[in-house]
């Protein structure tokens, strides 16, 4: 923890292995990230107001769905209801949802030790996002991932998106672009995921490193205003 960022960054983005999923994580953050700074160049309010709704869409769809009901069981839908919101988290850029539980799950199983996806001990830079481009600190290896999520392997649904996640979220952007153009693309697309996939960032981040503790839970996480 007593590492500056730039040593951090060092060590978990340049002195480590990388396999193509690793390679693939990179194209698409970074490509969103160019595609963001288009924003005021193409800005109107149509697009705007595209990118607020499509956030709360995809937003509650993550929560509710990745996060509540298929990470933690916390409730039941009617199958229609919860292929619904899980489709729509899909478009979230967050993952697919086999891959999004089985991080979370572990995360809770190995919460702020070396064995969580996300671990805060690793440093801010690899909590926030550095870990989103490891995928042998996620997994350990290609045959060992998503062994916690054999409930959800069962089902038709979750292993079709798990085989043709890239193509959902190309297939919604195409559809975006053919809407509304350029506009509707950089921001219900570009804008909308990169902030979205901070704020969920910043939850693994900025909430396990600063904030008040209110309970002693035994880990690092804090309440934080954001």
């Amino acid at each position: 923890m007593g590492r500056s960022w730039v040593t951090q960054w060092r060590v978990e983005f340049l002195g480590r292995e990388w396999n193509f999923v690793d390679l693939s994580s990179v194209v698409v953050v970074l490509g969103l990230h160019c595609l963001t700074l288009l924003a005021p160049f193409h800005f109107n309010w149509d697009a705007f107001w595209v990118a607020v709704a499509l956030y709360f869409v995809t937003g509650v769809s993550v929560n509710l769905s990745y996060h509540r009901q298929l990470s933690h069981r916390s409730f039941k839908l009617p199958k229609w209801l919860e292929y619904f919101f899980a489709y729509c988290a899909v478009l979230s850029f967050q993952r697919s949802p086999l891959e999004w539980v089985s991080i979370h799950r572990s995360h809770h199983q190995f919460t702020d030790t070396l064995k969580d996806p996300h671990s805060p001990v690793r440093g801010l830079w690899y909590s926030h996002i550095g870990w989103v481009f490891d995928y042998h600190s996620r997994f350990g290896s290609y045959e060992a991932r998503m062994k916690n999520v054999g409930d959800l392997i069962r089902d038709p649904f979750y292993r079709f998106l798990q085989h043709t996640y890239p193509l959902h979220a190309i297939s919604f952007g195409a559809l975006l672009y053919a809407v509304g153009g350029l506009p509707f693309l950089v921001w219900g697309l570009g804008v909308r995921s990169v902030v979205f996939l901070h704020a969920t960032f910043g939850i693994n981040s900025i909430c396990h490193t600063w904030g008040q503790v209110v309970w002693n839970t035994g880990d690092l996480s804090r309440n934080n205003w954001y």
